[in-house]
């Protein structure tokens, strides 16, 4: 299978994932609920929360390859910019999942206070993964606007909009409630949905751009 033909197949393959895994869940408990009202929902919604780990576990060895392949895509030092924000991405991923997974596992024993406690440990997820779509989205802004790499600029423009949006979204750090709480509808509706759709557009775009041109590597760029 030609390098192009594989990267895309795994940006698709991820990015079903991920949905699967987002719809799996469905609705989840709001900032404002209370620790009965959380304890339940875990007791009512063990079965979707184990299919969403589930997807979710299928999903990293595909993000993990769609990683390195990008990685292998831009030259440095902008590639290893990427790879890190990739790898901190899926690392604090799995944490969040293991909070909620095991949350889930004995739900009938789970105590309110433990379940909000836990659950504000987890919901903090969205806040710091700002961090690791910044990390990631920067460098390929960066390429992308100049024409570098072989990454065209409207990849550019529509990183540059999600890359603005995370950083505005590390307000939900000191967020209560409502849009910008943590875990919140900032996190979890805008910020996400605007970069998956940028990691998504990448796939396509460094597919492209390794059909056409091949990996970067020797090729180099100006920090």
């Amino acid at each position: 299978m030609r390098r192009s033909t594989f990267l895309l197949s795994v940006t698709v393959g991820f990015g079903l994932l991920y949905l699967a895994a987002v719809v799996a869940l469905g609705s989840t408990p709001g900032a404002g609920e209370d620790g009965p009202a959380v304890a339940d929902w875990f007791r009512s919604h063990g079965g979707q929360v184990r299919a969403w780990m589930l997807l979710l576990t299928l999903f990293a060895p595909l993000f993990a390859t769609f990683a390195a392949l990008v990685r292998a895509q831009l030259p440095a030092p902008h590639r290893d910019v990427f790879f890190f924000g990739a790898i901190a991405f899926a690392a604090e991923t799995a944490v969040q999942g293991w909070l909620w997974a095991g949350m889930a596992w004995h739900a009938g024993q789970l105590q309110p206070a433990t379940a909000r406690t836990l659950l504000d440990v987890a919901s903090f997820w969205g806040p710091v993964l700002t961090s690791t779509t910044v990390i990631m989205l920067a460098p390929v802004v960066v390429l992308a606007l100049r024409g570098a790499a072989g990454l065209p600029r409207w990849l550019g423009v529509i990183g540059g909009i999600a890359l603005a949006e995370q950083v505005a979204e590390t307000v939900t750090i000191f967020g209560r409630h409502g849009f910008i709480a943590p875990g919140g509808p900032m996190n979890v509706f805008l910020g996400a949905g605007l970069a998956a759709v940028s990691l998504l557009c990448l796939g396509v775009a460094a597919a492209r751009a390794s059909s056409a041109h091949g990996p970067p590597a020797e090729r180099g760029a100006e920090v």
